[in-house]
């Protein structure tokens, strides 16, 4: 369990302006509100909240945020209020306090009912301050990691079923990759065990015997990149447990079958070094069809941004090679966390990624009921997205299975209401086609 001293000391290390009395008296406060409570594994209940501003923490979060991990439990489970803690700090970290209780508050219930309503307050809560969000998921990521140590066994399925359905798509939605892998992977373990358990032993077995060819891999397009005249970071990851079972099911393919186990990333200074290196790598190997995507001219809507490509790398291997800049890396491992800027105590973040969250609240005012809500932003958060232009070049992201109707209706109402007949890269094409990634959309109203 990290000390009093040690979370103050990587808060001050990333923002020296952080109020360290004030994470001082956030720690005792938070320790003595717990006293003796004890957590399902036996740990003092107060390792939690300390874990919880930990991971914030390494989010490189504000002051305010990590305040708010370490009493986020307070107003629910001990006698302290939220009066207390408007005295003691001030009403933003009580209002923070506030946002996140409500949403504990309601996760107790179990019925559908009550998980809509749940995830409504929610989706109410992140839309005036995101930061209830990302205390909420750093909250979730300790349960799911201490997840085990529950013995009811349908309590464990329905909070892993939860992560898997509301949680993980809410980091991934603001970008935060590491965060999301990990969820995915906790609620995998618990939801399929025998599925993970399997693709760990064939990870195992293919890292057994590729012994040393991912270190042979990066050595071998660091010497290209370098060749090439760039300086670049090359590093490989494996994909999650989770990661491979999803492709293998969306794909119907066997393990055997997929190229992509092993990402290898390319990380340089500037965007021109980005082509650069890319130029570089396809002029020395075979490319793979189809494996090309540009998410640095057209960004992800939470953000990320990145050359992916899939070549016939060094010993010809299959190999995905995804290159970014620093700034990208930061943003693609953080999502919104990477934006937090510590000017005159107030976070800045940028609103592109948010549109999703105007378009929740915009179903929120029109869903006669929780249920619906929920239902209705189940698709609004899960649907891959296909990215199509106007004639005018403007971007327009839209759920996969996406028709001309449905990019009518994202330019504007009326022009879906008017809708007649569409063009589909120059061609007249039915109503019912399914856009494809990149497709430039003339939408024809009467």
């Amino acid at each position: 369990m990290m000390r009093q001293f040690e979370l103050v000391e990587r808060v001050k290390a990333y923002d020296p302006a952080a109020d360290e009395g004030a994470l001082n008296r956030a720690y005792v406060f938070s320790m003595k509100a717990h006293g003796a409570q004890l957590r399902a594994s036996g740990d003092p209940y107060f390792s939690h909240p300390i874990e919880v501003a930990g991971i914030l923490a390494e989010m490189k979060l504000d002051a305010a945020s990590i305040i708010t991990g370490l009493l986020h439990d307070t107003v629910e489970d001990t006698v302290a209020t939220l009066e207390d803690i408007e005295r003691l700090f001030d009403p933003d970290i009580a209002k923070l306090v506030d946002g996140v209780t409500k949403l504990s508050r309601l996760e107790l219930q179990s019925d559908q009912t009550k998980q809509a309503e749940n995830f409504r307050k929610l989706v109410l809560a992140m839309s005036e301050d995101i930061r209830v969000l990302l205390v909420k998921l750093a909250d979730r990521l300790h349960n799911m990691r201490t997840l085990h140590f529950l013995k009811d066994e349908e309590r464990r399925r329905r909070i892993a079923r939860e992560t898997m359905e509301i949680y993980a798509p809410l980091a991934e939605r603001i970008g935060m990759h590491e965060m999301k892998d990990e969820l995915e992977d906790h609620a995998f373990a618990e939801l399929h065990p025998d599925a993970r358990a399997s693709l760990m032993a064939r990870l195992a077995f293919l890292r057994e015997k590729g012994e040393g060819m991912a270190e042979r891999i990066m050595e071998e397009l660091q010497e290209t990149l370098t060749s090439g005249g760039l300086t670049a970071e090359v590093s490989g990851r494996e994909k999650t447990p989770y990661s491979v079972w999803r492709k293998m099911q969306q794909k119907n393919v066997g393990f055997e079958q997929l190229s992509d186990i092993m990402a290898f990333r390319v990380v340089v200074d500037t965007v021109e070094q980005s082509y650069h290196a890319l130029g570089v790598i396809h002029s020395r190997y075979s490319v793979v069809p189809g494996r090309f995507k540009d998410y640095i001219s057209t960004p992800k809507p939470n953000n990320y941004r990145s050359l992916h490509t899939g070549v016939i790398g060094p010993e010809r291997q299959r190999i995905e090679v995804q290159i970014r800049t620093r700034e990208m890396h930061e943003v693609a491992e953080l999502g919104v966390a990477a934006h937090w800027v510590y000017k005159q105590g107030a976070p800045r973040t940028e609103g592109r990624q948010y549109r999703w969250l105007r378009e929740l609240l915009d179903i929120l005012e029109h869903a006669s009921d929780p249920q619906e809500f929920l239902e209705h932003t189940k698709l609004e958060m899960f649907q891959d997205q296909v990215f199509c232009f106007t004639p005018k070049g403007d971007l327009i992201a839209l759920p996969r299975g996406a028709t001309p109707v449905d990019f009518a209706y994202a330019v504007h109402s009326v022009i879906g209401d008017t809708c007649v007949g569409a063009k589909i890269n120059g061609r007249l094409a039915p109503l019912r086609t399914q856009l494809a990634n990149g497709d430039q959309v003339e939408v024809i109203t009467s």
